[in-house]
């Protein structure tokens, strides 16, 4: 065995023994202990539903990004796939000992998977789910075919940075290098260091870690006085478009990012920019209805509170304040977050905390809430979190799985399923759940940092 190879398989200290496929949903209290048998049985429900949803896509959309589940056809982003779930599932496959499937996926990306695409393409999702992937999928099996996609992929995207500020464009071509999109948002200009600066570490070429630091910091540098950013910024002007403040949707992965790649790289611009932004989001988003936690939206530049919603992607924040030591907040927030999903069986998009109203109804299938799970099982052990992911897994089979694979909701209040299955249902979805069932050994936790799309990257320093 190449040492490259040894060494990757660090991350992979045990190989589940698959148990019965079944499970009897237990009637204890929520923080009643969990046998080392009910959380095998556990894990190997994980992961039949994760087989089950991937038979679907090889049978229905196999070469294409996603499977549409109800009318069993397949669909593409763009023009010509970029293998978006078998990609995004690569990782996934290996942790959970899926050696054939594993194998075979990542055969197919080597060989079939090319990014000379006239096409132009979002940086953002391209970036955490491809560029990520990629990179995990190299550290995991040493495989240089894995990284030299992710150097093409990482050349092509590199336009994207040629703006007045240094802010990245939203969207570029990948053949010809054309950006378009000069209004972003700090999650799609915030949320590039990891994958980046993971490809400059692993190609020895900086270019990768300075033009995505300088994204973060040229969008940091524009907080408000208050140490707030708003929701959407123009990369030529610098100059915010949108002065709404939260921590949801296209501001939420900005604030992960501060804390990981302090985390990642032992980056300590990083690690300064996380202290002073959750000082600030503590301060003037937190709220305390009925003595709960919650985080809404506030004015960048007055503080003034413009909103009481929050949601599905909302509930991240805990896992981050988790990872950060802040457990007090996280085990608080957790809570509010647990609150929104029991409320109707499974949690809205969008959320009033203030009166309970869900605002957006849809459920797109998100893995944040059994993140937050996970995370906090990891550091507390509290069997609390592990009832919580039992619930949670529980619904979501419920609510969610169809005849050949998973769909979201358009809405949780009528459960009614929409035809969409996106590839972060194998990257992230099943990934925590299966995490958070098993063995501890199965990934060496502190030894990585999760991308926002769950790729475990390696700790560099």
């Amino acid at each position: 065995m190449s040492k490259t190879k040894a060494a990757s398989l660090l991350l992979i200290l045990c190989v589940l023994t698959p148990a019965q496929t079944l499970f009897a949903q237990s009637r204890r209290g929520a923080a009643a202990a969990v046998g080392a048998a009910e959380r095998r049985m556990l894990t190997a429900r994980v992961k039949s539903e994760f087989l089950h949803a991937w038979r679907g896509y090889k049978k229905y959309a196999w070469g294409h990004d996603d499977l549409r589940p109800l009318s069993k056809t397949h669909h593409d982003w763009y023009a010509q796939p970029l293998l978006m779930t078998p990609v995004d599932a690569l990782d996934t496959l290996i942790l959970m000992g899926l050696k054939d499937e594993a194998e075979a996926t990542r055969k197919y990306i080597v060989e079939n998977l090319s990014f000379d695409k006239d096409i132009s393409v979002q940086n953002f999702e391209v970036t955490i789910r491809l560029l990520g992937g990629l990179l995990s999928g190299y550290q995991l099996t040493g495989d240089r075919r894995l990284l030299a996609l992710a150097e093409d992929l990482g050349n092509r995207l590199l336009p994207v940075f040629d703006s007045p500020t240094g802010i990245p464009y939203r969207f570029v071509n990948l053949r010809t290098g054309k950006v378009r999109g000069a209004e972003t948002n700090p999650a799609e200009a915030g949320t590039l260091l990891v994958e980046f600066g993971t490809l400059g570490r692993l190609t020895g070429k900086t270019v990768f870690y300075d033009k995505a630091k300088r994204a973060l910091v040229e969008t940091y540098k524009r907080r408000s006085k208050l140490g707030l950013v708003g929701t959407r910024i123009n990369v030529e002007s610098g100059v915010w478009t949108n002065t709404d403040s939260h921590v949801s949707a296209e501001i939420d992965s900005y604030y992960e990012y501060l804390l990981k790649c302090w985390l990642l790289f032992g980056d300590r611009d990083c690690r300064r920019m996380w202290r002073e932004s959750v000082a600030a989001v503590n301060q003037h988003l937190a709220d305390e209805p009925r003595g709960e936690l919650w985080y809404g939206h506030a004015d960048m530049h007055t503080g003034r509170r413009t909103a009481t919603t929050s949601g599905a992607l909302d509930a991240f924040f805990p896992a981050v304040l988790a990872l950060s030591g802040d457990l007090r907040r996280a085990k608080r927030l957790q809570a509010s977050s647990f609150k929104m999903w029991t409320l109707n069986g499974i949690e809205p998009e969008t959320l009033d905390y203030r009166t309970m109203r869900v605002v957006e109804p849809g459920y797109p299938l998100r893995p944040e809430i059994i993140e937050s799970a996970y995370y906090l099982y990891h550091y507390t052990k509290d069997p609390r979190y592990l009832r919580e992911g039992e619930r949670l897994f529980e619904d979501f089979v419920k609510h969610c799985r169809t005849d050949e694979g998973y769909a979201a909701l358009k809405s949780v209040l009528t459960k009614e399923k929409a035809d969409s299955m996106q590839s972060f249902l194998f990257a992230e979805t099943f990934k925590y759940f299966y995490l958070l069932f098993a063995p501890p050994q199965t990934l060496r936790f502190e030894g990585v940092v999760f991308n926002t799309e769950a790729h475990p990257l390696r700790k560099t320093r």
